[in-house]
């Protein structure tokens, strides 16, 4: 398996809502931001699927090193050789990398964010680095402000904690913070047990909201003029807006299941996303 296939494998199966979103891409963009793609669920995985912490932090010191030596010229994972051979400002990104698995590494500190404040600053290291990287790759260094870009992929970020909420909570993790739960009375306890209660459908009806509204108003700031090459981050804002509304008929019933689009919809929505 060559470097492309497996981040091919790694990021975007087919059928997976980043798949599609991927091929709305031109095609010469596709190797590089389907590598980005990858690596970000490299990390992902280090993080949230690794029980011991001191395991994690081994893993992470790994990838640190490998970022360094991706800088340097000499990668040695089939992420780091695909980025290697795709992104031609390397040197440029490095900064923006190291950052990405910093974001990452807050999941090793804490799992648990007392309010919004505190949750936004994952948020902004995590979803805020990643799309600013898709949307510098995807511009060819057409348009290097991608002020609009962070705001969107922080807004992707928390629709991902909706999806998301019942299988972060079964493994140990709660991006919902602690004063809004408090405020709607509603426990981890609840969430980990799986226990949908009136309380529990005005939390998330919150939290929905809030999700979908800084979706809507980070895509609306897409300048009109780079929408074309930005067509990736455009189909995941529209796939993650569908799947909102999903949920939202569903009755948020998000616990003991993830509620998906199936991909006949994906393709449909990726492929109108303008």
């Amino acid at each position: 398996m060559n470097f492309d296939d497996y981040c091919q494998q790694k990021a975007a199966p087919p059928g997976s809502s980043i798949y599609y979103a991927l091929r709305q891409a031109p095609a010469r963009n596709q190797p590089l931001l389907t590598a980005l793609f990858a690596l970000r669920r490299e990390f992902e995985e280090t993080v949230k699927e690794t029980s011991d912490p001191a395991v994690g932090r081994t893993k992470l010191a790994w990838w640190q090193k490998e970022i360094a030596a991706l800088a340097s010229g000499s990668p040695s994972h089939p992420v780091s050789k695909a980025l290697a051979a795709h992104l031609p400002e390397m040197n440029a990104e490095y900064p923006a990398l190291q950052a990405l698995l910093a974001g990452f590494e807050m999941d090793l500190d804490q799992a648990r964010y007392l309010d919004y404040p505190n949750l936004r600053r994952y948020v902004q290291g995590v979803g805020g680095t990643f799309a600013s990287l898709v949307a510098r790759a995807a511009a060819n260094g057409a348009a290097r402000d991608s002020n609009w870009s962070a705001p969107l992929g922080e807004a992707l970020l928390l629709a991902q904690f909706v999806v998301e909420t019942g299988n972060d909570a079964r493994q140990g993790r709660i991006y919902i913070p602690i004063d809004e739960m408090q405020r709607f009375n509603v426990t981890a306890a609840d969430l980990i047990n799986r226990k949908y209660t009136d309380a529990f459908t005005e939390l998330m009806r919150f939290e929905t909201k809030r999700a979908r509204d800084a979706l809507q108003s980070a895509l609306a700031a897409v300048p009109a003029g780079e929408r074309r090459l930005q067509r990736t981050l455009v189909a995941q804002t529209a796939l993650a807006l569908a799947l909102l509304d999903e949920i939202e008929r569903d009755g948020y019933q998000v616990l003991h299941q993830r509620i998906s689009l199936t991909p006949i919809r994906k393709l449909w929505i990726a492929w109108r996303a303008k």
